[in-house]
């Protein structure tokens, strides 16, 4: 079953979230806001709302210009409507409407941000996090301008799905080795346009909101989650070990995991290793619930 729920975020966006199974009669655990990556969608997190579904409520959300929500519409101040408060208050709207409180924040990448952040603000929301390849530090106008690049590249639109998986999971310059995880994950937030496959997402709003927090560091409002928190990496990911353990430091309630064999995309790479990860810290976060 999967079932699509409307909601209206902060200043009135429309917002699709989706539940993947019937939610329990009685559930055992805490609810779940799966928040996915800048470009991602709440498909992705489909594998793992399948596993979380069992015990528990389990919604996932298509964050603001992502998925079947709403985009800011020509003319829109984007620096505003693809910012950081715009997209910490959608979360926090989709929390109170759908009566999640208090919820288990699990966020890969740009949706870690957005889940650290909301626990800061709103702890009485929130009753744990987890942050699945994000890093705390500030990534800089380089890396920027390295996007705005590799966009370029994309060579759009692609004749097939298949062409769009295969480009991103092997013939990408910023690939080294085949990734099937990666060459997955973009082939899902491709659709059929008249000319041929192209992503559901604009480009220039994608870079727009990256640039409203890829300049700043993030390690004060970190130090504000005081629920418990689990970062995970993948060996092979965007957040460095140094870097994921001092987070860990920073956080008043951190913990650590590790995936082998696994990229940025850790949850398409390693579902079972993934998932292996997470459930000891989310029956920890049950059992410490009063």
């Amino acid at each position: 079953m999967v079932q699509r729920i409307d909601v209206t975020g902060a200043d009135g966006v429309r917002l699709a979230a989706w539940e993947f199974r019937e939610p329990p009669a009685e559930p055992r655990h805490p609810p779940v806001l799966l928040l996915h990556g800048l470009m991602g969608r709440a498909l992705h997190w489909a594998g793992t709302a399948r596993w979380l579904g069992e015990d528990r409520r389990v919604v996932a959300l298509d964050q603001r210009g992502h998925g079947h929500s709403e985009r800011p519409p020509a003319g829109t101040d984007l620096r505003g409507a693809l910012g950081r408060e715009a997209f910490v208050a959608d979360a926090e709207a989709v929390i109170e409407r759908l009566g999640l409180a208090p919820v288990v924040l699990i966020g890969h990448s740009m949706g870690a941000l957005t889940a650290w952040q909301l626990a800061a603000r709103r702890p009485d929301l929130v009753q744990a996090v987890v942050i699945c390849d994000m890093r705390a530090s500030a990534l800089g106008e380089a890396s920027q301008q390295e996007w705005e690049e590799w966009f370029r590249r994309w060579p759009l639109p692609f004749p097939t799905q298949d062409a769009a998986r295969r480009w991103f999971g092997e013939d990408d310059p910023r690939v080294e080795r085949p990734d099937p995880g990666r060459g997955a994950f973009f082939a899902e937030v491709m659709h059929r346009a008249p000319d041929g496959w192209r992503p559901l997402f604009s480009r220039h709003q994608m870079l727009t909101a990256r640039a409203t927090w890829v300049h700043d560091a993030h390690w004060e409002e970190l130090a504000q989650v005081n629920c418990p928190t689990l970062v995970v990496r993948g060996l092979d990911g965007e957040l460095g070990r140094a870097e994921a353990q001092e987070m860990v430091r920073v956080l008043p309630a951190g913990r650590y995991a590790e995936i082998p064999d696994a990229g940025h995309y850790l949850h398409y790479d390693q579902p079972a290793a993934w998932r292996a990860a997470l459930e000891p810290f989310l029956e920890s976060v049950t059992a410490a619930a009063p």
